[in-house]
């Protein structure tokens, strides 16, 4: 194992290859927590390892550089693909995979940690639920839940994954789903990734199908919710339903 001299510089540098990590993040982390140290030390850690010419640290700095808008921080990690973490010096297909799941895990703990019951009872309780999980989405994606006569969640399924600007929504898919989870009503969620929730014509006029055949079979449609970036809109809120 060849390590780079470790106190030439406070940059210590290590190979690709190597087993070990950079020196100074890592012995700050000892000796004082993840707390203190900065975003990039934190992705060198995860990292481990450098190249010949950059340390983990720099690539960590790379990293949070890499998207077009350079005050996300650490989420930067749910905007960037895996291609783009993968064409970022140092950075392979296993890397970018361990960076992207650390992502999910972060999204995850930020959900679990609302602590709020699946009992959708109001939209403020679905936005909150949903937000995260669904407004660093690039594609819209159209999810429904199934929900028991006392409005808790029976089951969630994904209904539809669309483009950047549009989603595939199919009102018979939605009720298959539906009849198969014995619901008693159901909500609608999606996502703008855009940011905007407003919702489009289309929005509007397939939601307004969906309501009309629910109520033919006897499974309501409580709610359409559309999350934006931090905001949401709710069709009955909007008495749009």
């Amino acid at each position: 194992m060849t390590i780079i001299n470790s106190r030439k510089s406070l940059g210590t540098m290590i190979r690709e290859g190597d087993a070990d990590i950079s020196v100074l993040p890592y012995e700050r982390f000892e000796k004082f927590g993840a707390q203190s140290l900065t975003d990039a030390e934190l992705l060198a850690i995860v990292l481990r390892t450098g190249t010949t010419d950059k340390t983990p640290t720099d690539i960590g700095r790379e990293i949070l550089n890499a998207h077009p808008d350079k005050k996300l921080g650490l989420s930067v990690l749910y905007h960037l693909s895996l291609k783009e973490l993968m064409e970022i010096g140092g950075i392979g297909k296993v890397k970018a995979v361990k960076l992207k799941c650390i992502a999910e895990i972060c999204r995850r703990i930020t959900i679990s940690e609302t602590n709020i019951k699946p009992c959708f009872d109001s939209a403020d309780k679905i936005s909150d639920y949903y937000m995260e999980k669904l407004r660093h989405e690039e594609n819209e994606r159209v999810i429904m839940l199934s929900l028991n006569n006392r409005k808790e969640l029976i089951a969630e399924s994904l209904i539809s994954v669309g483009t950047v600007n549009s989603s595939l929504l199919s009102p018979r898919n939605i009720f298959i789903e539906a009849v198969k989870n014995r619901a008693v009503s159901i909500v609608l969620v999606h996502n703008h990734p855009g940011g905007d929730p407003t919702p489009s014509r289309a929005d509007i006029r397939v939601t307004g199908n969906i309501l009309d055949i629910g109520r033919m079979i006897d499974i309501e449609l409580l709610d359409h919710i559309i999350i934006g970036d931090n905001k949401y809109i709710s069709f009955r809120e909007m008495k749009l339903i």
